[in-house]
């Protein structure tokens, strides 16, 4: 059952990030929730796997955390790369007189 507030958790911290870092119409409005889904999942099981706890703080520090971090780098890297794959398609579009 901790595993899918966890999971919960980690959607939720996904939406933010998304909501927050800029570029949000370059990248699907999913993206950010489902990296920190899958990411505060993932996290859970590896420290539960190592012996940490369910009913500890620092499982749902850790997991949360990590999901946030994810779900941020992922949505500021895929939201610059498509600005800046947009902006090289213009100038060539330009360039060729289209």
């Amino acid at each position: 059952m901790e595993l899918l507030f966890a999971v919960l958790g980690g959607l939720l911290v996904g939406a933010v990030a998304h909501v927050v870092l800029p570029w949000r119409a370059s990248r699907g409005v999913l993206v950010g929730p489902v990296v920190g889904g899958v990411a505060s999942a993932v996290l859970w099981e590896a420290l539960t796997w190592a012996g940490w706890p369910y009913d500890g703080g620092w499982i749902w520090v850790a997991a949360l955390v990590g999901a946030a971090v994810a779900a941020a780098v992922v949505a500021w890297v895929l939201g610059s790369r498509r600005r800046a794959a947009d902006d090289a398609y213009y100038e060539r579009v330009r360039a060729n007189g289209a």
